[in-house]
């Protein structure tokens, strides 16, 4: 037996497939009606019924935040499976009666929450109370209460690094005055929009956007089926497309997790049963050193998630 498994990887090392790893992160997922923690081993921790999300964090103190319906956010103590705080963009600080979307939120280090508002366009910072603390508006071309946004990150220097999905481009905006301080408008490399939300779906809807401690961005490009590397002035310095990684096919292509060891780990979400949910890789080889292969237990829309064994900081 020991001789076969030794030939198997042999072999697979010859080809340049990844392993099928099923969980060497400890990692935390929605998908399938469920939210559910999912051991280094594969197995299932924790788990609880809940609707889909785009945006998650785990709290210091072991508490999910995520998104309830798409308006609300809301923190989970997962000892209880209990809703301890929630607040309602959908009714809450001038949004009633408006047609309202979160699709990203973060709670932020001074225990304030930040929270885009998609069809408002505009972000947020509330207190544990809901009281409205400071609000930004956002320039949008193509307006949608659906696709206003995607991710968006509060950065170090205080600014917001938003992903508008409908206007297909990564803006920064000042922190207090709400000017656009440098945008990027994802491309599409020559290729023809082509509708759906599987690999055979492409567009420039980014997901996901980091600012990496060189300065530059790393986008996570949606149903583009790519990740780029791009410098203040604008130039793609790195990249991965849809079939660069052996025997993975990228799909709507969501979530960023940059570990301390400088590996990149990618949401790779309506892939289908074949491809892996999440993909962490080396970008100085771009070569793939893990994968997370759990659609039986998520299915084909699982677009966040959060690594939970990671000791030190990570840009997510």
């Amino acid at each position: 037996m020991l001789r076969s498994i030794c030939l198997i990887s042999v072999l697979l090392s010859l080809v340049g497939s990844p392993p099928l790893i099923e969980a060497a992160h400890r990692v935390v997922m929605q998908g399938n009606g469920k939210l559910a923690m999912v051991a280094g081993d594969g197995s299932v921790e924790w788990e609880m019924k809940w609707g889909g999300i785009h945006d998650i964090h785990v709290l210091p103190n072991g508490h999910i935040m995520v998104q309830q319906q798409m308006h609300k956010v809301v923190e989970i103590d997962p000892a209880t499976k209990q809703v301890v705080w929630s607040y309602d963009s959908s009714q809450q600080n001038g949004n009633a009666g408006k047609k309202v979307e979160v699709h990203a939120f973060q709670p932020l280090p001074n225990g304030h929450v930040m929270i885009a508002e998609s069809g408002p366009a505009r972000i947020i910072e509330v207190d544990r109370d809901g009281k409205l603390l400071h609000e930004v508006k956002l320039q949008i071309a193509h307006p949608h209460p659906h696709r206003d946004t995607r991710l968006v990150r509060k950065l170090d220097s205080g600014n917001y690094l938003v992903c508008q999905e409908g206007d297909g481009v990564v803006r920064e905006y000042d922190g207090q005055s709400g000017k656009i301080v440098w945008d990027y408008d994802v491309p599409l490399f020559g290729k023809a929009p082509a509708g759906g939300h599987g690999p055979e779906a492409f567009g420039n809807q980014a997901f996901a956007a980091v600012r990496l401690k060189n300065g530059n961005t790393l986008i996570a490009t949606g149903n583009g089926h790519s990740v780029l590397e791009v410098t203040p002035e604008k130039k793609i310095v790195w990249e991965i497309h849809q079939h660069d990684l052996p025997g993975i096919t990228l799909a709507w292509v969501t979530t960023l997790e940059v570990l301390p060891n400088g590996h990149y780990v990618i949401g790779n979400c309506h892939a289908g049963p074949d491809n892996p949910l999440l993909i962490e890789l080396d970008p100085q080889t771009k070569k793939v050193v893990w994968q997370f292969d759990r659609f039986d237990l998520f299915g084909n829309s699982a677009p966040n998630s959060q690594l939970l064994d990671v000791q030190g900081d990570v840009i997510r």
